[in-house]
């Protein structure tokens, strides 16, 4: 069982995140360059997280196209978050985007605290 979750929410047309994609790649993913699909985005991160942590991390996505879970509609009405919504072992983070790096400090974080 994976020691952190980590669940991106969204719509199936949502882009990763609030900027396009460019060739600087801010975010530290490369393979769904340049498509800015949050679909492809989740899965260059889930590709990437597998790669260093291996079965200690999970990556879910929660399209909200297929309805609204409970724990993300209590999320909305509370803070108003942008999408993409990421989450990490429930906790909802600051990041608003698809970005491994950030993505990876709050692995790190939530690893510390277990």
């Amino acid at each position: 069982m994976a020691e952190v979750t980590v669940e991106i929410v969204g719509f199936m047309e949502s882009e990763c995140g609030p900027f396009p994609c460019d060739e600087t790649r801010s975010c530290g993913l490369e393979a769904c360059y340049p498509s800015n699909s949050l679909i492809d985005a989740i899965g260059a991160l889930r590709d990437e997280l597998l790669a260093q942590y291996a079965d200690r991390v999970e990556v879910k996505m929660t399209l909200l196209d297929e309805g609204m879970p409970d724990h993300i509609r209590k999320i909305i009405e509370e803070r108003h978050p942008p999408i993409p919504i990421v989450l990490v072992n429930g906790r909802l983070t600051s990041i608003g985007r698809v970005s491994l790096d950030l993505i990876k400090e709050e692995i790190e974080y939530a690893l510390e605290e277990t």
